[in-house]
């Protein structure tokens, strides 16, 4: 008799993934029958957890994926410090990993600021210190727990900010410098996770943060999507889900066509030239504007959809309208038929 299904479903997740890593990882040489040429080190993937039941069945899934294809999995929890006891806690969770075979395993302690309010600002500090783990160890990768529901989360967050399609598009299955980081199970429900720590007698913590009010998500988790589902029906988790890589397709499509345009509008001298722009669809054109707005030195993080469109009426709504000034003391204008962008 084989795993329990919810246990079976998370080992294939994280099968498919370790199988990728190894593809990546694993480089064919120019005469691969030359045995001289000695294969590259098993690679080392970490699982990033926090007790709770996705990360607790996601490094159950590596530890016993893991070793069948060759590859060394270890585990770092982080300690963000923000309740009594976290240390404890943390290193109560990295005793857990270890049981389950993982080796490295550390317990990481960070300090959360303030920036950008509570929620970003702990989640900079954990990725900060994941990043900090993998190079220190030399990882591969950082497999992290998100659900299906966490993506869903997601997608509606993005909607409620207006920030357009690329906010809609949800988390990547792999992101971070060189892909570091692997979602294996954004196609897997939350309740699959918990039934397969269930299943293996796996203890789980509950994170207090995760029913705080006081938090968006939290809100969102316990009232914003009951009530979804309410109203719409079960089906609004997976809808939202498949809404996320819908528009990560066309994002990307987007910011492809975006990238060619944005040598193709620049005259001999490389200046923007405004009629060029404005011959340009609005999601294509605004993508080059936000582009050339960096690139003169606008921080990513602070230039929103507000300033793109005020840059965006220099072309297509001019009323010989002064500078627009941007993050960055970047100005924007537009002078005889070009649009300049600099620091001003």
């Amino acid at each position: 008799m084989g795993p329990h299904p919810a246990v079976a479903a998370i080992r294939l997740a994280v099968r498919r993934v370790l199988h990728d890593i190894l593809n990546e990882h694993i480089r064919p040489t120019d005469d691969s029958s030359d045995s001289s040429h000695e294969r590259p080190p098993s690679p080392l993937v970490l699982v990033a957890c926090s007790g709770g039941a996705d990360s607790m069945a996601l490094a159950s899934a590596l530890a016993f994926e893991a070793p069948k294809l060759g590859i060394r999995a270890g585990g770092v929890t982080v300690d963000h410090g923000l309740q009594p006891g976290s240390d404890l806690r943390a290193e109560e969770v990295a005793l857990r990993l270890r049981q389950l075979g993982l080796d490295p395993v550390e317990s990481v302690a960070v300090t959360v600021g303030r920036e950008g309010g509570p929620e970003a600002a702990a989640r900079d500090a954990r990725y900060a210190a994941l990043d900090a783990a993998a190079d220190r160890h030399g990882a591969t990768a950082v497999l992290l727990g998100h659900t299906r529901d966490d993506q869903a989360e997601t997608v509606l967050l993005g909607l409620a900010r207006g920030s357009g399609i690329r906010s809609l598009s949800g988390m990547a299955a792999v992101s971070g410098a060189d892909g570091r980081y692997r979602r294996p199970f954004l196609q897997l429900d939350r309740q699959t996770a918990r039934k397969a720590c269930m299943v293996q007698s796996l203890p789980v913590w509950d994170d207090p943060h995760n029913a705080d009010p006081a938090y968006t998500r939290s809100r969102l988790r316990h009232e914003g999507l009951p009530a979804l589902e309410k109203a719409l029906g079960k089906g609004v988790v997976e809808a939202l889900a498949r809404t996320a890589q819908l528009s990560r397709d066309d994002a990307d499509a987007l910011d492809a066509w975006a990238s060619q345009a944005a040598t193709a509008v620049r005259d001999a001298a490389g200046l923007l030239e405004c009629a060029k722009l404005y011959a340009l669809p609005p999601a294509v054109r605004r993508r080059v504007l936000r582009r050339a707005a960096i690139e003169a030195g606008a921080p990513a993080g602070s230039l929103f959809a507000r300033h793109i469109e005020e840059v965006d009426r220099l072309i297509t709504g001019w009323r010989g309208q002064g500078a627009i000034n941007l993050p960055g003391k970047v100005v924007a204008q537009r002078q005889g038929g070009r649009l300049v962008i600099r620091q001003g």
